[in-house]
């Protein structure tokens, strides 16, 4: 698979009058088209501003993001669903095109599809407090799908749920993502997560961050959890994070 996205040598450096912080240090990877890749590493280690970064909301102190599809659109999916709850789910789904202008016949349509597609077309009129936190992830999901991105950027969007439900869940945005043939860039703290979601997983070291190792998970995302590969994958990384904590 071609490349879509790829990180030269990102550094950032934050200053405040007396000192500087140096975050990241020196991270260069590349994401193929089509890849669903989680970062991972200790907290507070950067794994959000990376982020923020390859999506363009933060500048990196050196080094460069380059997108290589032209006009390729990113999605962002927060922490927290931040659906609306005076509008439907519905409205909720458009929220994005609304914002861009992009409310067209073909579009809303779009959006329906998907609601239906994914469980969702019966709760169309429903309000966001009507439905499960699994659901409202899905929802919010939808509502970045709405706007037809090429790259879709994941920043922790399970971490507000139970564990149960986040087992649940988790598996079935990736497979929503893989279904919709997106390239997928997700940052998580939940070592068993990474695996069982992704492709490949980077792992980060403690600050200033640095690129520790890249892991190609070689597992079917629909039953990674029960190959007796997982916990090989599962450990290499847990012992990468406890040597760098």
């Amino acid at each position: 698979m071609k490349n879509i996205l790829e990180l030269d040598s990102i550094s950032k450096i934050y200053h405040d009058p007396k000192t500087e912080t140096l975050a990241l240090k020196d991270i260069s990877f590349s994401v193929a088209d089509g890849e669903l890749l989680s970062i991972i590493g200790p907290s507070g280690c950067g794994k959000s501003t990376l982020l923020s970064i390859i999506s363009g909301l933060v500048a990196p102190s050196s080094g460069e993001v380059r997108v290589l599809r032209e006009n390729a659109a990113l999605g962002y999916m927060l922490q927290q669903d931040h659906l609306f709850g005076w509008r439907t789910i519905f409205q909720n789904a458009c929220l994005g095109l609304e914002i861009q202008k992009k409310k067209t016949p073909e579009n809303l349509a779009h959006v329906h599809e998907l609601l239906e597609r994914y469980g969702l077309g019966d709760f169309k009129n429903s309000k966001p407090s009507q439905l499960s936190g699994g659901m409202r992830q899905r929802a919010a999901l939808i509502r970045t799908l709405a706007v037809k991105p090429d790259i879709l950027l994941l920043d922790e969007p399970f971490s507000a749920l139970d564990y149960q439900t986040r087992l649940r869940v988790s598996a079935e945005i990736a497979e929503i993502i893989r279904q919709e043939k997106k390239t997928a860039v997700f940052v998580t703290h939940d070592i068993s997560e990474a695996v069982a979601v992704s492709d490949r997983v980077a792992v980060l070291t403690k600050r200033p961050a640095t690129l520790a190792s890249i892991h190609e998970i070689k597992l079917s995302p629909g039953s990674a959890r029960e190959a007796p590969e997982f916990r090989l994958f599962f450990n290499a990384i847990w012992k990468e994070l406890g040597v760098n904590e």
